[in-house]
């Protein structure tokens, strides 16, 4: 029953002085507003970048070439030189071979999906009359499409007589598909398109097309204006007479372990690599990459609400400076209370839920602009929907809670400790 009279006096006492309590809570509001609304959109970006490199393939292993540790010439005088071979370039017979590939799938065939192999054969165009559509040209595997959830909305994929003949087929995005054909950009298959591509001119027919989707990581929407078109992997490797590769994907089954496989997946390949001197493959997950991007993105907000939650403590000395001016005024009150016997203890807890009712409503307004700022940024900013931390939210508001306390309890303490007599006489 105290407790429930001692909210009703701190409502009464905010009732009564509304503009001084509402410039009393500015700083606690602007401090919580400005912590959640870091949070909200720190929170929001960390989701956004995670579930975009999930959909690149964040716990598919990146298989690729490395260059060994290789030690420095030293000369009878102590001079030290780079070893020669150390800066040289890797050459076909240092690539993964398509015969390492094979023999790597047979043996873990039953943890592996799929495979995707790619070869960039680099910048250009495709032509059709006087029309031109910007591309980055590759040939790919089937495992290519897998790994990159890469959705054909019109035609099919290369067959395997496409592939083993090296035939010139390709398969355009939808966006490209309108560029190169605005009239009928719903029945390109079997049409024929020129690839340019450093000087190189292809004759190729269109046999698939793929919906385009532009990366979220492309903040205010700007994307970019060129698409990828795909030929037969072993058609891009004729092009270019090589046929080995420096990387490649593995796409693994739901159930596998992927630190476990990727570890496997290195020791496979560094078999065949004991005896080359300069160069060894190496196995990379973009899971690791998110773990650590997302605890990076978490201390980077933590930091920055931190610098924002010294405005709390602004507020928090606001709340004090009012309260001391509270106690002030109201002397009187406070004399005649500790004569008709109320404790030092009773006297103390009255100002101190004062405080923290004060310092609460701050902190309730606060938390209510803080997620409707951030969700605004996140929007305007990300065109996505806001994610405000619950975690932030709880905690702000505990921790406007203890300002209250923490604040609260120096006036309190000196109102508990006045003298009755000299508080009755306080004109």
């Amino acid at each position: 029953m105290l407790l429930l009279e001692n909210i009703r006096l701190a409502l009464s006492a905010i009732k009564s002085n509304k503009m001084r309590s509402l410039l009393t809570m500015l700083g606690i509001i602007i401090g919580i507003a400005s912590v959640i609304a870091i949070m909200t959109v720190g929170n929001s970006l960390t989701t956004m970048m995670a579930g975009e490199m999930s959909n690149m393939g964040a716990n598919n292993i990146d298989v690729y070439i490395s260059r060994k540790d290789v030690e420095d010439e030293k000369t009878e005088d102590g001079l030290i030189f780079k070893n020669a071979e150390e800066t040289r370039s890797f050459s076909q017979d240092d690539l993964i071979t398509e015969e390492m590939i094979r023999e790597y799938y047979t043996t873990y065939q039953d943890s592996i999906r799929a495979i995707s192999l790619y070869n960039n054969l680099g910048s250009g165009s495709l032509v059709v009359g006087n029309r031109t559509a910007n591309v980055s040209a590759m040939g790919i595997s089937l495992g290519y499409l897998i790994a990159n959830n890469t959705e054909l909305i019109s035609g099919r994929f290369f067959t395997n007589r496409e592939i083993d003949g090296e035939k010139k087929v390709c398969i355009i995005s939808d966006r490209a598909a309108e560029k190169l054909f605005p009239d009928d950009s719903e029945n390109v298959i079997g049409k024929e398109v020129s690839m340019e591509v450093e000087d190189a001119i292809t004759e190729l027919i269109v046999v698939g097309v793929y919906k385009y989707v532009e990366s979220s990581f492309l903040i205010g929407g700007y994307g970019s204006s060129s698409t990828d078109v795909y030929v037969p992997l072993p058609t891009s490797m004729g092009l270019e007479h090589r046929y080995n590769f420096a990387t490649f994907q593995v796409i693994t089954e739901s159930d596998v372990d992927n630190e476990a496989f990727l570890k496997t997946t290195q020791n496979f390949f560094s078999g065949y690599y004991r005896q080359n001197q300069f160069f060894t493959v190496e196995a990379f997950s973009m899971a690791k990459m998110v773990e650590s991007m997302s605890t990076m993105m978490g201390s980077l907000t933590a930091a920055i609400s931190v610098i924002a939650g010294i405005a709390l403590l602004v507020g928090g000395i606001g709340v004090m400076n009012i309260m001391l001016v509270s106690i002030t005024e109201r002397t009187r009150e406070i004399g005649t209370r500790k004569a008709l016997g109320a404790t030092n203890r009773s006297i103390r807890m009255q100002f101190i839920i004062e405080a923290i009712i004060i310092c609460l409503i701050g902190g309730m307004i606060g938390m209510l602009l803080g997620v409707i700022g951030g969700s605004l940024v996140v929007k305007a900013y990300l065109k996505t929907m806001g994610q405000p931390s619950v975690k932030s939210i709880i905690g702000s508001l505990l921790f406007s809670m203890a300002i209250g306390v923490f604040f609260g309890y120096y006036p309190a303490n000196k109102a508990a400790k006045m003298d009755p007599i000299e508080a009755l006489r306080y004109e």
